[in-house]
């Protein structure tokens, strides 16, 4: 179950194939030079054969498996041939986005009790300075360039001979990794994934999209490039902040594509949209990409549309649906919602995320905000009927690390196994497939009725000056009531009267968009706000919590 065997399965198979591909500096986009002087190469064989000689060193530094280690390297071959080193040495990786902040990174390390550094040299002086947080941090290890602190370098661990070295057998049940969530519904917490987890969802992801060896991903969320060595897929990196995909310069999403004749990407819908654009207002076409796959939020049919057009004629955009606490979960493939679901979404259907992985099982049930002890408790709803997704399988993680009130309230006991709670609100049709409504944190609930976020925005979000929305309550004479905040598109990308538009009468048209709709009857307030804030991962999931701050202090008293 050591998904580590799988790239070694890849390296015997196809050892001289490219594995990873990694942009120099200043040289990745002067197209007069070949591709080997642009890029990094790695292949299989020495991917697989780095990693032992790391994992093999970190051994030899007395590093138990087991041991909680924080690996703090951007995206590129280090950090994929360094995750895969710890996986062999049974080390369980710490993950940690740093888009989260540095007071939030302290303290989910702290939590973790971290008992060593693997990182680049400014994570490493950063850890120095902060040594008391981190007591049990004894083994600690520079990828670089090492300056004023002791302990190893990579490079001196890459010395390593593998003479007797056998990478660690994993039971399903040992522990692999700890990866945070984005902290987007509350503070980020410590996501125990076991080995079984990574290895099922490298073999549900391959298997479900029919990913062959020898494809080129182009991944813009550097851990899809671990499923890729996985899958005997080539990776190649691009150039971007991954913390920052909306803000992506599409001509560093489709150079490399044309450069590397790239098979497959995955991308948050923020990335697509930049590209999409991007692709229509040039006419750019990709024609190598016959598989793209989104996920973070819902993607919106334009990007599906404009993606869709762009790619290879007979390739498909899919819409992987999961949590960092379960995936995948389910997919839906771009023609299906644009020739089926998509009509209904605007119409405030929700966003249909699709049908189960096959390693899937599950069922909505009534929404409940306390813990759920036991299955029996749960309580199911019939087909159509809004609830709460719960789901089981083997790429559902056990339980958080660091937070165990968390553990209680989205784990469901089921004898020797478990359901896990998304935190998801929909419904399941007629066809099994899930209708997502938002998030159960983000419902407003009024006097007589409780509204769903993602139906309702779908219907504002059809005013040609809004870009998006974000419904959230507000208390007025100590009684819950629906506000909406819309952000505008940006210039240029409206037509010229909606750019003329004041705030005041955006409001106002809003006001009576809503009216004439039962699912947007009950806004009563309409505010417009520049940029609405989203998550750090995909730059896509809205958080209503500040933004229903925000409205509060700008709705009148009376």
């Amino acid at each position: 179950m050591n998904v580590a065997d799988l790239l070694h399965q890849h390296a015997l198979e196809r050892g001289q194939s490219m594995a990873l591909a990694e942009p120099i500096a200043k040289k990745w986009d002067r197209s007069e030079l070949p591709l080997d002087e642009r890029y990094h190469c790695m292949t299989f064989a020495e991917l697989d054969e780095d990693s032992a000689r790391l994992a093999a060193g970190l051994l030899q530094l007395g590093v138990q498996p087991g041991a909680r280690m924080a690996l703090m390297i951007p995206p590129s071959l280090e950090f994929i041939s360094w995750v895969f080193a710890l996986f062999k040495a049974g080390v369980v990786t710490v993950l940690i986005d740093p888009g989260m902040g540095r007071k939030n990174m302290i303290d989910c390390l702290q939590r973790v009790q971290t008992e060593g550094f693997i990182g680049i040299s400014l994570a490493q002086a950063l850890r120095v300075v902060m040594r008391h947080k981190f007591p049990l941090a004894k083994t600690n290890v520079t990828v670089g360039r090492r300056w004023f602190w002791g302990g190893p370098t990579a490079d001196q661990l890459r010395r390593t001979s593998l003479d007797n070295f056998q990478s660690f057998q994993a039971d399903p049940s040992d522990p692999a990794a700890i990866i945070f969530t984005t902290g987007s519904t509350g503070p980020p917490k410590g996501v125990h994934y076991c080995h079984e987890n990574f290895y099922q969802q490298a073999v549900q992801i391959q298997n479900h999209y029919d990913i062959q060896p020898g494809e080129t991903d182009l991944p813009a969320f550097p851990l899809f490039g671990l499923f890729n060595a996985a899958m005997g897929v080539a990776t190649v990196f691009p150039v971007m902040d991954p913390t920052r995909p909306a803000h992506v310069k599409p001509q560093n999403i489709i150079g490399p594509i044309q450069d590397w004749q790239i098979s497959q990407s995955f991308g948050s819908p923020a990335l697509w949209d930049v590209v999409g654009r991007y692709c229509e207002e040039q006419d750019i076409q990709l024609p190598s990409l016959k598989r793209i796959l989104s996920a973070g939020a819902p993607v919106p049919s334009r990007v599906l549309e404009q993606m869709s057009a762009a790619m290879l004629s007979d390739g498909e955009m899919f819409t992987p649906y999961g949590a960092t606490e379960a995936l995948p979960v389910a997919s839906i493939s771009a023609s299906e919602v644009l020739q089926e679901t998509a009509a209904l979404t605007q119409q405030g259907h929700g966003t249909c995320v699709g049908k189960q992985f096959s390693g899937i099982q599950w069922q909505v049930i009534e929404i409940d905000d306390e813990a759920i002890t036991s299955i029996d408790k749960a309580k199911p709803v019939e087909t159509g009927t809004i609830g709460e997704l719960i789901v089981q399988g083997p790429v559902v993680t056990s339980h958080y690390v660091t937070h165990d009130e968390e553990t209680r309230m989205h784990k469901i006991s089921a004898g020797e196994k478990f359901w896990h709670r998304m935190g998801d609100v929909g419904y399941l049709d007629s066809d099994n497939r899930f209708w997502f409504c938002g998030r159960k944190t983000h419902r407003v609930q009024l006097a007589d009725k409780t509204l769903f976020s993602i139906p309702l925005e779908a219907i504002i979000n059809q005013h040609p000056t809004v870009f998006r929305s974000a419904l959230v309550g507000v208390k007025v004479d100590n009684k819950m009531a629906a506000a909406i905040v819309v952000q505008r598109w940006a210039r240029g990308h409206a037509n010229d009267v909606a750019e003329e538009i004041t705030d005041a009468q955006l409001s106002q048209d809003i006001l009576e968009l809503a009216a004439n709709n039962p699912t947007t009857a009950d806004i009563q307030f309409v505010l417009v706000k520049d940029e609405l804030p989203v998550d750090i991962r995909h730059n896509a999931k809205i958080f209503r919590e500040k933004i229903a701050l925000w409205a509060q202090d700008r709705i009148p008293a009376n």
